[in-house]
């Protein structure tokens, strides 16, 4: 049976000794412990507290640190006696400062060596960045060889996520692009009478850049945020620890999946892109100035070719992988907490936008130098 919590002085010795008796537990009314320390008087340069108690919890432990800030305050030592086992460990945890708290002093290093740290930086990620692609590679050709162990499920909860569910913004967006595109050259192709040819700006344009592009942006900050995201906090939350060790591969599991429906669902989208796009286009050239829908079709019809269309699929299929492994890639190397995975979400989404424009230049000057 726990018996009451009690908080006396001993005045039978020669130094005055603080007896704690009884149970402390957090169910258990307390004595008040200012009023128990100035009963103790004028006290010695050392005081001791024998614990002597039935039963504990952290209320025994929030006792003995509001002893010692008495004591601090007073100038007095305590000598703590009888503590229970476990106690004096965990009153040394709470009293020594936290190692993740205390920062070292960074040194200071002329620019010769922050040129050098930067420098072996870079080469790091770049070799981590290589082998995550070396390791999807594998993977991928062990799916094409029928030997992957990829859940199907994960692909079409992951192709959902980033296809049908998408549509909606892409439309929205790709619409008012098409609607902006045609605003802008309308106003130039005016002054020479050339109002058709708005038709064949836009289709060219979303067909072969912005439509691919767009739709790109939008996933970036849609999914790849996302992929980041998830990824960043299963890292945080050892679950990639955890596959890891009852022998799952990671890869096969949490990226292939994503990847795929990214390389699935974005022709889609961009195919979708262009449409409305040209849509939006014909808005304005029949709204302003009176193109009829045949006109705009069959102008439209006429500037097209199937490469421009192929050159805005193979934009989406490069876009898709970028996005895809970019994604993935940070949040599988994101650090064990919140703060690690809120860094790791934007870093994927800046990474993955300069990576689209940069390889939409590239890809552009490559087909301009072709004369494709």
């Amino acid at each position: 049976m726990n018996t009451l919590p009690s908080l006396d002085w001993d005045h039978s010795l020669e130094s005055p000794v603080l007896q704690v008796t009884g149970s402390w537990t957090l169910e258990q009314r307390k004595p008040e412990l200012t009023d128990v320390w100035r009963q103790g008087g004028r006290l010695p340069e050392q005081v001791a507290v024998q614990v002597a108690v039935d039963a504990w919890d952290s209320s025994l432990l929030a006792l003995l640190r509001r002893l010692q800030r008495l004591a601090d305050e007073q100038k007095v030592t305590l000598q703590l006696l009888g503590l229970p086992d476990g106690v004096e460990r965990l009153l040394e945890m709470a009293t020594s400062p936290s190692t993740q708290a205390k920062e070292a002093d960074k040194p200071e290093y002329g620019w010769v060596s922050r040129l050098g740290l930067g420098a072996q930086g870079v080469a790091k990620s770049v070799a981590n960045s290589c082998t995550f692609i070396g390791e999807v590679i594998q993977a991928m050709g062990r799916l094409f060889a029928g030997k992957a162990r990829m859940r199907m499920v994960d692909f079409w909860m992951a192709f959902q996520q980033c296809g049908p569910g998408a549509l909606p913004i892409v439309a929205l967006i790709a619409s008012l692009i098409g609607l902006i595109l045609a605003f802008v050259g309308a106003i130039q192709l005016e002054a020479f009478g050339a109002q058709i040819y708005i038709a064949n700006m836009v289709s060219i344009g979303m067909t072969r850049e912005m439509g691919a592009l767009m739709t790109a942006v939008i996933m970036a900050g849609r999914t790849g945020a996302a992929y980041a995201a998830e990824l960043g906090s299963m890292q945080a939350n050892e679950e990639i620890d955890a596959l890891k060790t009852f022998g799952f591969p990671t890869l096969e599991f949490l990226v292939l999946p994503r990847v795929l429906a990214l390389l699935v669902s974005m022709p889609i989208l961009t195919v979708f892109a262009d449409l409305l796009g040209i849509f939006g286009g014909f808005v304005i050239g029949s709204g302003l100035f009176d193109i009829s829908a045949t006109q705009y079709m069959n102008q439209s019809l006429a500037m097209l070719t199937l490469t421009d269309f192929l050159i805005g699929l193979f934009k989406s299929l490069v876009f898709a992988i970028l996005i895809g492994l970019i994604g993935c890639y940070y949040g599988l190397s994101c650090g064990r907490n919140a703060q690690a995975v809120g860094q790791a979400t934007t870093n994927a989404v800046v990474s993955i936008i300069v990576a689209l424009v940069v390889s939409d230049a590239a890809i552009t000057l490559i087909c301009t130098q072709l004369g494709i």
